[in-house]
Parts: C-alpha cells; sequence; structure tokens
C-alpha cells in the first residue's frame, strides 16, 4: 500500500467506527495512533500521541473555552436570563406571535453570553415554553421556535465552534466574533419573520392576549435585563476597546457572571459547584475531540492523503460554486448525525486545504460553517436542541410536531446560507473595518 492509500484507509476506518456509534473523539486518536504506527513505525506513532496533544492543548487561546462555558452555565443556573424573556413578552405583547417572538430576543440575549445552543435552548425553554403554552399558544410552534432560536447561541460571540475553528485554522478569534454578529441578526430577523408570517397566515396558532401593558410597565421591566446587559458590556466592550484579548475575556465575563449572581443573591453554592461539574465535563469532551483532530491532522499530513483530497477536488475543474455545493451538502449530511463540534473537528483537516485552495476567505467560511453546523442541531435523527425540548417539556408535545414546526424555520435558514454565501461582505464588513 502506498501512503495516500493508508491516509485513505484510514478515513475509511475513520467513518465506519463513528457509523458504529464510537465516540469521535476516541476514534480519532485510536485512527490517527494506528495509522502513524503503520505508516512510520512504533516510536513515532507514540511520540506523535505524548507530544501533538500537548501542543495543541497548551495553546493559550484555547484557555477561553473554559471560561465561557462557565460563563454560560453561571448565567443558566443562577437564573440571571429569565428577565430577559419578561422584558421582551412586555414589550413586544402587541406584535402578531408577540410571546414567541419574545423567546427569539430572549434566547439571543443570551446567546450574547454563553455560545452554546445547547444551553440557550435549555434555558430559555424552561422560561419561554411554559408562558406560551398556557397563552394557548400551539404547541408545536412554542418548542419549535425556542429550539431554533438556540441555534443562535453559536454565531453571536462568544462562540466555542468559532473559537476551536480559529485555532485550528489558525484565524482571528476577534473577526470571527465580527463576522459572527451579522449572520447571528440576520438569522434572528429571518425567525422573526418566520413567527410573525405564520401567525398571520394562521392566527389560532398564537391567540391575541387582551391584556394592555402601560409604559410604565415597560420601562420597569427593563431593569430585569440588567445581569445580563453589564455582563455583555464588560465583554465586548472590554473586547473590542483593547482593554483584554478575547482570551481574557472569557476570564473576565465568568468572573463578571459570578459577580452579578451574587449580587442578585441567585447563586447558592449547589448551584456554583453544578456550574462547575457541567464546565470540566463538557471541557474534557471538547479537548478529546480536538486533541484527536490535532492527530488526525498530522496523520493526514504524513501520509498526503489531505493534500491529494484537495488535488482531486481542485483538479476536477470544479468552479467555486460546485465546490461550496459539495461542502455543504456535506456538512447537512453530518449534521444529522453528529455533534456540530465533533462534525467540524472531524472535517476541518480535509476542509481547509481546498477552501484556502480555492482562494476563499476563512474568516468568512469558519462563520457560514458555523451556519451550517447549526441547522444539523434542529435536523433528525439527531436534532440535539429538539431532544432538550423535549426534555424540558415531557409529554405535553410529541418529538414530531417539534421537529414538523422547525420545518418552517429550515426554509429561512436555507434562505440566509444562501444570502451569506452569495454576499461574502456580509460578514467580513465588520472584520475588515474593526477586526
Amino acid at each position: 500500500m502506498t501512503e495516500v492509500q493508508i491516509g485513505l484507509g484510514g478515513l475509511v476506518v475513520l467513518f465506519a467506527l463513528i457509523a458504529l456509534r464510537m465516540p469521535v473523539g476516541i476514534a480519532l486518536i485510536g485512527v490517527s495512533f494506528g495509522g502513524l504506527w503503520y505508516l512510520m513505525g512504533w516510536g513515532i506513532a507514540w511520540g506523535s500521541l505524548g507530544l501533538i496533544p500537548y501542543q495543541f492543548s497548551a495553546n493559550w487561546v484555547l484557555s477561553s473555552v473554559p471560561m465561557f462555558l462557565l460563563l454560560g452555565y453561571v448565567c443558566f443556573h443562577a437564573q440571571l436570563t429569565q428577565g430577559l424573556f419578561r422584558a421582551a413578552r412586555l414589550w413586544l405583547s402587541s406584535v402578531p406571535g408577540g410571546l414567541a417572538v419574545a423567546s427569539i430576543f430572549g434566547t439571543t440575549g443570551f446567546a450574547a453570553v454563553c455560545g452554546s445552543s445547547v444551553a440557550c435552548s435549555a434555558a430559555m425553554g424552561r422560561v419561554a415554553v411554559p408562558e406560551m403554552i398556557d397563552q394557548k399558544y400551539n404547541p408545536g410552534l412554542a418548542t419549535s421556535t425556542v429550539s431554533i432560536a438556540g441555534t443562535v447561541g453559536a454565531l453571536l460571540p462568544p462562540s466555542i465552534i468559532m473559537i476551536l475553528y480559529g485555532i485550528i485554522a489558525q484565524q482571528s478569534i476577534s473577526k470571527l466574533f465580527l463576522g459572527g454578529i451579522a449572520a447571528g441578526l440576520i438569522t434572528v430577523a429571518g425567525y422573526i419573520a418566520v413567527v410573525m408570517m405564520r401567525v398571520k397566515m394562521d392566527p389560532s396558532l398564537a391567540p391575541r392576549t387582551d391584556s394592555r401593558v402601560s409604559l410604565k410597565e415597560k420601562v420597569a421591566a427593563l431593569w430585569d435585563i440588567w445581569p445580563i446587559l453589564l455582563i455583555m458590556m464588560g465583554i465586548f466592550g472590554g473586547m473590542f476597546a483593547g482593554l483584554f484579548t478575547p482570551t481574557e475575556a472569557g476570564a473576565v465575563g465568568a468572573a463578571l457572571s459570578c459577580i452579578v449572581a451574587l449580587c442578585k443573591r441567585t447563586l447558592t453554592w449547589s448551584r456554583f459547584r453544578a456550574a462547575i461539574q457541567e464546565t470540566l465535563l463538557t471541557t474534557g469532551a471538547l479537548l478529546i475531540i480536538a486533541m484527536g483532530a490535532s492527530l488526525l491532522t498530522r496523520f493526514l499530513s504524513l501520509s498526503g492523503a489531505g493534500d491529494y483530497l484537495s488535488s482531486l477536488v481542485l483538479d476536477a475543474g470544479a468552479d467555486t460554486v460546485a465546490i461550496l455545493l459539495i461542502i455543504v451538502c456535506v456538512y447537512l449530511l453530518l449534521g444529522m448525525f453528529l455533534e456540530p463540534i465533533g462534525a467540524m473537528l472531524l472535517t476541518l483537516p480535509i476542509v481547509l486545504p481546498i477552501i484556502d485552495s480555492a482562494g476563499l476567505s476563512l474568516i468568512w467560511f469558519g462563520v457560514v460553517l458555523t451556519k451550517l453546523l447549526e441547522v444539523g442541531m434542529v435536523t433528525p435523527p439527531v436534532g440535539m436542541n429538539i431532544f432538550v425540548i423535549k426534555s424540558v417539556v415531557g409529554d405535553l408535545v410529541s418529538t414530531s410536531a417539534i421537529f414538523k414546526g422547525v420545518f418552517w424555520f429550515l426554509m429561512m435558514d436555507a434562505l440566509v446560507l444562501l444570502l451569506l454565501m452569495g454576499v461574502p461582505d456580509l460578514i467580513l464588513f465588520l472584520p475588515e473595518r474593526f477586526g
């Protein structure tokens, strides 16, 4: 067997193991180690297993991941996000589908301090879905709205997916964050349009409330959002003003969330311990997958399989549009079966050289990739956000009803993706001006 054949054979074994439901991180490490052993011998394989994961995990930028995770979990467990939905509900009471629109705004606000779509869906689902059901909203609309709104959590900074992508692709985290802002806001506008359009077509989906809300009540409700606003201003104000780096912003945000929660007296020892435990578990899982991806990159590089696949695509004469369509289809397919970070780290060693050789911006691609990965969070059969909301509502709504409601939003996601891919300046404008 040639070296390229060994590399390609390793990829076949890797995808077979993942299809058999082996954890992605273990499959990546096992196949990469075995491939290096077969290719270069025991000494180099063992040395790579000790050196490459250490070099990756010792990256200073990576320290922001557990800090941003801790920030999100503290806000979640200390219930700092509930005021977002209450304030949005009062201000949007007269809008068609006001509670559903309010849940989108509330989830967007939490996304700006969380970075995880699953956490956004879980936090807002516990607050918004019961309220909408009490107001006689269609259960499918209520649950699907919160499920899809959670995907904004990975587009708006601080995004864990973008941080990991920036490290692997060696791109500026700040520029990725700035590019994600435009994509996130366009996505939010699209979701709001879907809700209002559906309610206009079928008012029975979201009955209007008869209660009148005074201006005084609306203004008073804004006081409930000060915890999240303070944390957002502290993180992004300092980061984009140059007071600290995106890496340090995670630690600043985590500290601010603890201080704010203590001031509100909502952070008990048990809640803080739960936040720490979830942060450690999530960080550990992410690091194992990321270390496996770094080993796979080395294996594909030494075998020449990565360059072979890149040249195969480029030499086929396919234009940029065709290449992008292939990549989009691959990620949409992977999103049906793998969680986003695993799918990203599994494929980046192959996809990044293709994107770079095609002359496309890696900042733009990072944002588009994040959007693609988040679509997978709500597509069957493994739509993680769907099952998070299902665990919140129990037997009140069937899983099929939630998937059916999400279909309307997926059509909007397709339009947003076409817009972001057709007009790259929508993503690149802020990074080029302020990055």
